[in-house]
């Protein structure tokens, strides 16, 4: 929660999430713990406002910013997800990768570069939709009888938030849809072409939004013990990375903003034309800041495995008792003597996009 006026911080809270591996390769969130999670940081939240002296009817409005290209599918009716959200550096598609590339001429990678700004990878979410539609026979059924709803994180937190299966809000907002290969980041509009491509039913996706317009208001049942966050709109969503641009300011052409998460990515903002990279780096919306508002663009270089490996070297190499501790091993090392370790344990992203990379 920040100043609307001064922009300091006023209070926050973070919970960390579980990742499940079920199999090598895999990862994958539990929906209901990431939406419970954001329960406890806003209760939290509160809860320090309170010890500031802050009336939380103060509050007036709500963002939400995720992770992208993770993928759920959940029911309608009864607001369950159908599996596990597959969470964006999982690799279990290159299989369905493989597939779909021979069904494009001459096996080109970047056949919808131009629609999308992205190449054919494992990383985006229509590849993992594909996935779930193929193996897991409850969506299969449950899109057969209209019950099925697809989305980002950002997509399921915003459709539960906003009354669930009691007329919850289902929508997605630009930056978020440029990360899906099913989306036209020149027209802003689901493309059929590519849906068809996919063989993806165009009623489960969400409707595609500007980054900045209230998309529905908090409902009642979030009633929470440090008092209620009822009617206050949420009326901000835009995918990780492009917060990250738009929270660094970056709004003139040519600004970038590198961040060190999970992974590791650099975008630069591009104004109101889109790049096409010729270098392996992709072509996404980076914000359309209202309704009426133009969209501007980014080039982006993502790099799959950056703070991932800290975890890595933590719980299973076993080498560091905590995070902070890997960078006071890192300090004590005076030369590496040329020997270089390369964490592509989800394959090497920008520029090579290559699935079958390994550490």
């Amino acid at each position: 929660v920040f100043n609307a006026k001064t922009a300091e911080l006023l209070s926050h809270h973070q919970v960390e999430i579980n990742q499940k591996f079920p199999k090598e390769g895999w990862v994958e969130q539990d929906p209901k713990e990431i939406l419970k999670s954001v329960y406890e940081c806003v209760e939290k939240t509160c809860e320090k406002l309170k010890q500031l002296n802050i009336n939380i009817s103060n509050i007036k409005a709500i963002g939400v910013t995720n992770q992208r290209e993770t993928t759920v599918v959940w029911d309608k009716t009864t607001g369950e997800p159908l599996y596990n959200a597959i969470v964006w550096l999982d690799l279990r598609t290159q299989s369905t990768v493989e597939r779909l590339l021979k069904r494009i001429p001459g096996k080109n990678k970047a056949f919808s570069k131009f629609k999308t700004g992205l190449p054919l990878s494992t990383y985006f979410s229509a590849v993992k939709l594909r996935w779930l539609l193929d193996n897991v026979e409850e969506i299969r059924k449950a899109v057969d009888d209209g019950r099925a709803m697809f989305g980002t994180i950002d997509s399921w937190l915003i459709w539960s938030l906003t009354g669930g299966k009691n007329g919850g809000i289902h929508c997605t907002d630009v930056t978020n849809a440029s990360r899906t290969m099913l989306f036209n980041i020149h027209s802003l509009e689901w493309d059929p072409e590519l849906c068809q491509f996919f063989d993806i039913p165009m009623e489960i996706l969400p409707k595609v939004r500007s980054s900045s317009e209230i998309y529905g208001l908090m409902v009642s049942f979030l009633v929470f013990k440090s008092g209620a966050l009822t009617g206050v709109p949420i009326s901000g969503c835009l995918g990780d990375q492009s917060a990250a641009l738009v929270g660094q300011m970056c709004f003139k052409d040519g600004q970038a903003k590198n961040t060190y998460g999970t992974g590791c990515f650099l975008l630069c903002n591009t104004g109101q034309k889109s790049v096409f990279s010729e270098h392996g780096l992709l072509t996404t919306i980076a914000y359309k800041l209202g309704r009426d508002k133009p969209v501007c663009y980014a080039l982006e270089g993502s790099v799959a495995i950056a703070g991932a490996v800290v975890r890595w070297l933590r719980d299973n190499l076993g080498i560091a008792k905590s995070s902070q501790e890997v960078e006071k091993l890192a300090a004590e090392v005076g030369t590496s003597y040329g020997c270089y370790f390369v964490p592509a344990f989800s394959g090497l992203y920008a520029p090579y996009w290559e699935p079958s990379a390994r550490g």
